[in-house]
């Protein structure tokens, strides 16, 4: 029985322990964002034809992915420097600026899937308004390597 006992013991201490990566967890959920918005991009352009289904997923994506864009976990201090990251210093310097643009992201995220766009003309208004924010951010909070 000790040997169990003291064998979950272990196993709970590894689980805890487990190191993360902030700068791969960040990279992987920008490039699932960025797949998303790139699944519907030319739907947004006029260059496919409407799609309720995509558009819907792409949204629901870009939703769930707001919602796991925390700055604390993925922009913790000190992964400023070192690594292979596009990270702006300013995101450390404009922690609330930063906060605010990330909120703003979520909110309308979470508005494009309630909207649930069903023809092209409002599906392209929710599309600008969500990738703006994506704008917004990269122009003020991206270093392009």
């Amino acid at each position: 029985m000790k040997k169990i006992v003291l064998t979950a013991g272990l196993l709970a201490m590894s689980f805890g322990t487990g190191h993360a990566d902030p700068i791969a967890d960040r990279q992987a959920l920008m490039k699932d964002m960025g797949r998303a918005v790139g699944s519907v991009a030319k739907i947004a352009k006029g260059e496919q034809p409407f799609d309720a289904a995509a558009v819907k997923a792409a949204f629901a994506t870009m939703a769930a992915d707001a919602k796991k864009l925390d700055d604390d976990t993925l922009f913790p201090e000190g992964t400023q420097t070192g690594g292979d990251t596009e990270a702006s210093p300013k995101i450390w310097e404009d922690r609330p600026g930063f906060k605010t643009l990330i909120a703003k992201y979520q909110t309308d995220t979470a508005a494009a899937v309630a909207e649930d766009p069903q023809d092209l003309a409002a599906f392209q208004a929710q599309f600008r308004t969500v990738t703006a924010n994506c704008g917004s951010c990269h122009q003020n909070y991206r270093v392009k390597k």
